[in-house]
């Protein structure tokens, strides 16, 4: 176990290197020249001040050398300063990931009790108008783009029925619930359909296992079969693709948040691509990919004590 969590831990830093380099790289290969936007403009830009601003913020040094200092300072979280707010941009980070946070955990729970919720009812009743019933909305909820589904829900229950609130993350508990219902249900509508069907798959996987006709012909109840050996065997899949759906929703906050007026890290990256913020740009997809490759890697580690025939077969 020592050796494989070690394994798994050199793997997730060789990934986070190599990750860091490729958003950094990324994020200045991009159009626009950050140089000319720290100088504020093209009007009365000559190109001795043009050269003054690339040697004061190192952007005349090559891309590895600027890779190295940023890499450092990042190391002593000291992610750079913003080109458009003047702020720290560790500040910004930390007054707006709580609302992030927050979205990612609703839309979590949403998705991990309905989809599996479903994906098991649809299993159980397989065959009948209810699994079809369940097979067919989940296959629409999936054909949905996020943008799509926000649209819909806030003409409905925001501006039709007056439900809840369309834009705003709220303040205090019920109010921060109140008003991230309807983005964390579209960022978990795509989720619930897919944990649903893996769920379903599971369960019918796990019910075809021999030891399950053994414990029905020995007149083990149908409840009892469904929980202990039918579900706890399906468990392993579907955790591991809870763990990876809610790895990358934090890049699905990009939509969401957008589309309904959130201040968080999602709406904060999308502000500093078009302003060609970069060290906010930078700071913000190192995050979601960090986020993306912790929450993973945990779910690898996870798995096997779900699942003891996965350590088996690792053995």
């Amino acid at each position: 176990m020592l050796a494989r969590i070690s394994r798994r831990l050199a793997g997730l830093l060789a990934t986070l290197l190599a990750a860091s380099f490729v958003i950094f790289a990324a994020v200045y290969a991009a159009p626009g020249d950050p140089a000319v936007f720290l100088a504020g403009g093209r009007d009365k830009l000559t190109p001795e001040k043009l050269e003054l601003v690339r040697a004061q913020y190192h952007l005349d040094e090559p891309l590895v050398v600027q890779y190295g200092r940023w890499l450092g300072d990042c190391l002593q979280f000291d992610l750079g300063r913003s080109f458009k707010y003047s702020d720290q941009v560790a500040d910004l980070l930390t007054a707006r990931f709580p609302t992030t946070l927050a979205l990612v955990a609703y839309a979590t729970v949403l998705f991990v009790f309905l989809g599996v919720g479903a994906g098991i009812l649809a299993a159980v009743r397989r065959g009948t108008w209810i699994d079809s019933a369940v097979v067919g909305g989940t296959t629409l909820a999936a054909s949905v783009p996020s943008f799509v589904s926000a649209i819909a829900l806030v003409a409905l229950f925001g501006v039709q029925l007056g439900w809840f609130p369309v834009t705003g993350s709220g303040e205090g508990f019920a109010g921060t619930l109140h008003h991230l219902t309807l983005p964390a249900l579209s960022l978990a509508l795509g989720a619930l359909a897919l944990i649903s069907r893996v769920t379903r798959q599971s369960m019918v996987d796990a019910g075809a296992a021999d030891h399950v006709e053994v414990a029905r012909a020995s007149g083990i109840p149908e409840r009892e079969i469904v929980i202990r050996h039918v579900l706890r065997n399906a468990l392993g899949p579907i955790v591991t693709m809870c763990g990876l759906v809610m790895a990358g929703m934090l890049a699905g906050t990009v939509v969401v948040e957008t589309a309904f007026g959130i201040s968080g890290i999602g709406s904060l990256l999308v502000g500093a691509i078009n302003t060609h913020d970069f060290p906010v740009a930078q700071a913000v997809l190192l995050v979601m990919v960090t986020g993306y490759i912790v929450v993973t890697t945990l779910v690898d580690l996870v798995h096997p004590l779900l699942d003891p025939r996965v350590k088996e077969a690792a053995a």
